[in-house]
């Protein structure tokens, strides 16, 4: 196993950083934020036992403000996230610094599934861990941790990823030709948003990754896991059946970023890809953009 990971620094405005290398968790759950609050809850806190004390200062308050993360603070987030009355839905981002894009970040997007504003909503939480972390603690942990998360949620799709990670927005502070550039030459590097897909993945899926979690009714549309064993008949590859009728499938022995200049895209990656592309996210509307259209294709970057 050769675990090189790219050292990744993208700066905007006054130098300030706008986005980082890092592993990324994500899980999509496809149940109105009223049910899965408490579960969410019980991750972020199982997050917060793993990561270094004080790496979380800032949240993201309710009137859109970053302000620092005092005990009022996580009381406030406390409520937001496993509260089960008022509004239309629930968000809890936080973060590291109030402006630059730090190593570890929280966000949660609280969906309702009825709701009138979001084309497709599903309720999101995602975690970020800097590539120092992976290092540190090693290949094993980390699958560990992201499996333990994964067992308080019961979401429709999940992955694990090495990751450009980036403080929501800012990368419209960057580089765009270097971030494009950067993707085209590690397809392994997930470039994660969660908010946005939060209001348009519904029951889809995302590209798979590292770690690719599925669940119902995803799992059952393809296939179950028999179609999986069918279709990833190779060694690197493990499935591991979850309760709630779930799986995690790992890929590879680590999250590689796939350096395209030295090798070719793996095989199991281009066939668990092949047998999800039918349920892959896509948009699908007349005229669009440059934004979308490079969405829809990097989706599918390993078709």
């Amino acid at each position: 196993m050769n675990e090189t990971y790219p050292i990744i620094r993208l700066r905007g405005r006054n130098d300030w950083l706008a986005a980082r290398d890092g592993i990324v968790f994500s899980y999509f759950i496809h149940r109105d934020y009223s049910e899965v609050g408490s579960a969410v809850w019980r991750a972020i806190e199982a997050y917060l036992r793993v990561i270094p004390p004080g790496s979380l200062n800032w949240y993201t308050s309710a009137d859109g403000d970053m302000v620092p993360l005092d005990d009022e603070g996580w009381e406030h987030n406390r409520e937001e996230v496993a509260g089960r009355t008022g509004g239309g839905g629930r968000t809890a981002e936080l973060r590291e610094s109030p402006s630059e894009t730090g190593g570890y970040q929280v966000e949660y997007y609280g969906r309702r599934l009825d709701s009138p504003f979001h084309d497709a909503p599903i309720t999101t939480l995602a975690f970020t861990f800097p590539t120092e972390y992976l290092v540190e603690h090693g290949v094993a942990r980390l699958r560990t941790l992201a499996l333990e998360l994964a067992r308080e949620l019961p979401f429709n799709f999940g992955y694990a990823s090495f990751a450009l990670v980036s403080t929501q927005g800012s990368w419209a502070a960057g580089d765009w030709n270097i971030t494009e550039a950067l993707l085209a030459r590690y397809p392994g590097l997930d470039a994660p948003h969660a908010t946005r897909f939060s209001s348009i993945l519904g029951t889809r899926a995302l590209a798979p990754a590292w770690l690719t979690f599925l669940g119902q009714p995803l799992l059952g549309r393809l296939g179950g896991i028999a179609a999986l064993r069918n279709a990833l008949p190779f060694p690197e590859v493990s499935l591991l059946p979850m309760d709630g009728d779930r799986v995690l499938v790992t890929l590879d022995e680590w999250p590689d970023p796939i350096d395209t200049q030295e090798k070719a895209i793996p095989p199991q990656y281009r066939a668990l890809a092949r047998l999800m592309e039918p349920f892959l996210f896509q948009h699908e509307a007349e005229g669009l953009s440059l934004h979308e259209s490079d969405t829809n294709r990097w989706i599918r970057r390993f078709l």
